[in-house]
């Protein structure tokens, strides 16, 4: 999708339901700075940030310059200038199964302010964003969410997971192969063009990752204050192959009190080959003078246990249902990914809010290649039908969720027999659904 988001047209029926309570729904110019420097504010507000500095605010600016920026006003508080909720929105594509993308609608900065609650803010937010996804034709919605109670009365439900990974280095013995390449370091601002084209390729390997904007590279290379305390502990490496060919990097830091051993920490390692993650992984685990390595927002399939000769040297923390996916055309949905089998499904989808509701029919091909069809109500069931909601659906659409898995939770009914086991390896992904960033 390549358009102006701010040339749809602003949700008619959450304007009303937010006036109904005496409140404005504004869509933001982001040439107005002094609006835009007020909804900053209450962003860093809502999600219990220090106050912005200018450099964080200008670039704030540059990042909803490429977004939707949407704010709800109240004329009766006592900064009416002031949002008392916030929410972002923008086109962008999702990665899914078999190396392909979908058309998506990010959500982003959800906020509502604590002398706001209970007025009907986040509804009308998060269904003006589900409005604003269908008119600029996404297949799918999707957010990263702090709380997992919200998001699935809107039909979102968890689809990739993420995990801390922590590497004990002195038990820490790589047994793993080489890579033909080398590892060079280089300076955060030289890597920073190059780094972009590393990304555009590793985030099409894994499904869940989404397309990359600019200001978050910028931020992870510690560019938007490259003088500050924290852009000056970051460190840069590069992997180039056997061809000189550039094919992943990392962004760390090392933590340490003075004169003791450190732990390297990382947010951002990202590989476009699969010898650059092995080799930026060894890098990782044989440090000199740190006690271990921990990386944030990692895969739950990670294959470094297996590059060590001890695999409980590492250990994984903090698993979250990190993306959560909300499809919104089940055929441009279901046809854009890649499927593990061929067969045919029938699925009945439940959506109460009427986006994916009906009756379609999935045909999977030998080279896995999918063609959809939504059914009327007068065509037959195939015996291999399957009745679930819109959540259910998101769940397993990566292949992060069997089918058979929500089954045995009653939350999708199969009539036939063997339709689950034909769904679970229809559906299944040659890759473990991933996102390794927040957004």
């Amino acid at each position: 999708m390549s358009f102006d988001p701010r040339s749809i047209p602003v949700d008619p029926a959450a304007s009303s339901a937010l006036a109904r309570h005496g409140l404005e729904y504004r869509l933001l110019d982001p040439d107005d700075h002094d609006a835009m420097h007020a909804w900053i504010e209450a962003e860093h507000r809502g999600f219990h940030h220090a106050r912005p500095r200018d450099v964080e605010r200008d670039h704030g600016l540059t990042v909803a310059a490429e977004r939707r920026v949407h704010g709800v006003y109240d004329p009766q508080a006592a900064e009416p200038a002031v949002p008392v909720a916030t929410v972002a929105g923008w086109p962008t594509g999702l990665s899914v199964p078999g190396g392909r993308s979908v058309d998506a609608w990010a959500v982003s900065a959800v906020t509502v302010a604590a002398t706001h609650r209970r007025r009907g803010i986040a509804r009308a937010l998060m269904e003006g964003e589900l409005a604003n996804a269908h008119n600029a034709g996404a297949a799918v919605a999707m957010l990263t969410v702090t709380e997992a109670t919200i998001y699935g009365r809107y039909g979102y439900a968890p689809a990739a997971r993420a995990a801390t990974v922590t590497v004990n280095r002195q038990r820490a013995h790589w047994v793993g192969p080489d890579a033909p390449g080398r590892v060079h370091f280089v300076e955060p601002a030289d890597l920073r063009e190059t780094a972009a084209a590393i990304t555009r390729r590793a985030v099409a390997r894994t499904p869940g990752e989404i397309d990359r904007w600019p200001g978050i590279l910028d931020r992870a290379l510690g560019l938007v204050d490259p003088q500050g305390d924290a852009a000056r502990r970051v460190r840069t490496v590069r992997y180039d192959d056997e061809h000189g060919q550039a094919q992943g990097f990392v962004a760390y830091r090392i933590t340490r009190e003075p004169n003791e051993p450190g732990v390297v920490e990382f947010d951002f390692l990202v590989a476009a080959t699969d010898d650059a993650e092995r080799a930026l992984w060894q890098f990782l685990v044989e440090q000199d003078f740190v006690t271990g390595v921990r990386g944030r927002l990692r895969s739950v399939d990670e294959p470094l246990p297996w590059l060590l000769e001890d695999p409980r040297a590492v250990t994984l923390t903090d698993v979250v249902d990190h993306l959560w996916v909300r499809i919104l055309d089940p055929v441009e949905a279901l046809g854009a990914r890649r499927y593990g089998i061929a067969g045919t499904l029938d699925l009945e989808i439940a959506d109460p809010l009427q986006h994916a509701s009906g009756r379609f029919r999935l045909v999977v091909g030998e080279r896995g290649r999918a063609e959809v069809e939504r059914l009327d109500d007068t065509a037959a069931p195939a015996r291999q039908a399957l009745k679930l909601g819109v959540q259910e659906l998101g769940a397993v659409y990566l292949g992060g969720v069997r089918p058979s898995v929500l089954a045995r939770a009653a939350r999708i009914t199969a009539p036939a027999a063997g339709s689950l086991a034909l769904a679970d390896r229809m559906f299944a992904a040659d890759r473990t659904p991933h996102l390794s960033i927040w957004f």
